[in-house]
């Protein structure tokens, strides 16, 4: 006969044996600029291979992650498509430390409509043209940059009434795709994608002609409440040789 004592401290042991699976079995959540949808996919299955850790990732414009992280979501890690937003996050007390860029993003300007596009701000103004997709700039910072860029070739008030915005990048991905518009600014990462993009044509929008964008990623306090150390190897792991040759492979520049 199995003693009360002896009852209890083999409840306890399985108690914490389940404790301790689902701890180790606890996907890591990180909440992803729309820009980096394709490369978060090889990141997670290299860093996978590499740590045996499961992890999902939540797309959507920075802007609106942001605003999710700071009501409550649990999300771990934020990677964004700049700093502002994370070090938001930061000085209102969401993040564990400082945010650090991870990749620098490439706008291109893209589509299937007839023309140079090496001279696209011609093209813009062109009958031929009749929607630019560009994304939302108060939520999305391609968006914005996209925005600097029509004002620098002091295109924005001519092309005003072409403008089509889409919530976050992958949405203008989306209208380009399927020829909802037939031009559009998104960034280089979309062509390293798998997707289809046959009959797109595209090139560099000039650097000079918007803010550098910084990508960046910042630990989120809710791993505290989580308790999933898993977070801080991701946020590591993003810094290794590993991952900037990832990262440098699809579309984006290193910081240096």
């Amino acid at each position: 006969m199995i003693s009360s004592r002896s009852f209890c401290i083999n409840i306890f042991l399985v108690i914490l044996m389940a404790a301790n699976f689902n701890s180790s079995a606890q996907k890591l959540r990180i909440a992803v600029a729309a820009n980096a949808q394709g490369v978060i996919k090889k990141l997670q299955a290299d860093f996978k291979k590499r740590t045996g850790v499961e992890t999902e990732a939540i797309i959507g414009a920075s802007g609106k992650l942001t605003a999710q992280i700071m009501n409550g979501a649990p999300y771990e890690v934020f990677l964004s498509a700049d700093t502002e937003f994370p070090e938001k996050l930061f000085n209102e007390g969401f993040g564990l430390a400082k945010p650090k860029i991870y990749a620098l993003g490439s706008l291109i300007i893209c589509g299937s409509a007839k023309g140079d596009f090496n001279n696209w701000p011609a093209m813009l103004s062109s009958e031929e043209v009749k929607k630019i997709a560009i994304a939302n700039p108060k939520t999305a910072p391609y968006g914005r940059a996209a925005t600097e860029s029509l004002q620098f070739y002091k295109l924005d008030t001519k092309v005003k009434n072409k403008l089509v915005f889409g919530e976050s990048i992958s949405q203008i991905n989306t209208y380009l795709q399927t020829g909802v518009v037939n031009i559009g600014f998104t960034t280089e990462s979309f062509l390293y994608e798998n997707v289809d993009k046959s009959g797109l044509k595209w090139a560099r929008v000039d650097e000079k002609s918007y803010s550098k964008i910084e990508q960046a990623v910042i630990l989120l306090s809710s791993t505290k409440k989580s308790g999933n150390g898993n977070a801080q190897k991701f946020y590591d792991y993003l810094s290794s040789s590993a991952a900037r040759k990832i990262i440098a492979s699809n579309g984006y520049h290193l910081p240096k």
